[in-house]
């Protein structure tokens, strides 16, 4: 009698504990298009290892509908090869609004990639307009800033194979780049008969973070190849950049 007693005791004690809070909730936009729809089998795997590994809530969105609900539950929004500019209307209103609202953003390679003119508040909010790419090539990448939590682990001077993006002046000082790739370890001008791709010589980034509009964006323009959704030093790199957009931590100078 005594030990059904404490059995219901222990019972109602752990109903009544709240439930444990994860660290912040991330939503990862992975919406499939012509060129970017093998990685999704090997990400999402990847994506949901990484949540449990760092204990953060993690919805994967498919389709866009999720731009319909409440953004301002996530820390983060992950656009992993998805851009945003994809969205209708409705949609790039309410992403625009969370943005505004202090949401931390994560820009990964096609998130990039929209047609100049097609939403300039996006583009701006990447940091830069994509140009072109040459064929996917392997390349050195040098960590810039060895400080941000999205380098932290990788080497100072990185082996990587991937589609080295081109792009336009950055639309402000602010930006702040972590990589960039040396040019003399590949051929930036291989490119499809009838394209012209020239480089952006001594200084090509490939990643930056700034603040923008009361918000935290990284892009990483990293991220083509469905293999490298099972590096390990690639995954970090991506974990680094959600967990500052998340938080605004782990610079000196938190944003």
């Amino acid at each position: 009698m005594i030990a059904k007693r404490l059995m219901l005791l222990a019972c109602l004690w752990l109903a009544c504990m709240p439930a444990l809070a994860q660290q912040f909730k991330v939503l990862v936009a992975a919406i499939p298009n012509k060129y970017h729809h093998d990685y999704i089998p090997v990400a999402k795997p990847q994506f949901e290892r990484m949540a449990r590994r760092h204990d953060f809530a993690l919805t994967w969105d498919w389709d866009g509908r999720a731009f319909d609900g409440d953004l301002s539950q996530y820390q983060a929004i992950v656009l992993l090869n998805s851009p945003a500019s994809d969205l209708d209307p409705a949609r790039r209103a309410n992403f625009q609004k969370y943005v505004r609202a202090g949401g931390g953003v994560v820009a990964v390679h096609k998130a990039f990639a929209i047609k100049k003119g097609d939403w300039d508040w996006y583009d701006r909010m990447i940091g830069r307009s994509f140009r072109t790419h040459p064929y996917l090539q392997t390349a050195m990448v040098d960590v810039i800033d060895p400080t941000h939590p999205a380098t932290a682990g990788l080497p100072k001077r990185w082996l990587w194979s991937d589609e080295w993006y081109e792009y336009d002046p950055p639309y402000s000082d602010d930006l702040h780049v972590v990589m960039e790739v040396d040019e003399r370890s590949y051929d930036p001008t291989a490119i499809w008969p009838g394209q012209v791709a020239k480089g952006m010589g001594r200084h090509h980034p490939v990643a930056w973070y700034h603040a923008f509009e009361g918000g935290r964006v990284f892009a990483t323009a990293l991220g083509h190849p469905p293999e490298a959704y099972d590096d390990a030093l690639y995954l970090g790199h991506l974990y680094g950049a959600i967990y500052w957009a998340a938080t605004g931590r782990g610079i000196d100078t938190p944003r």
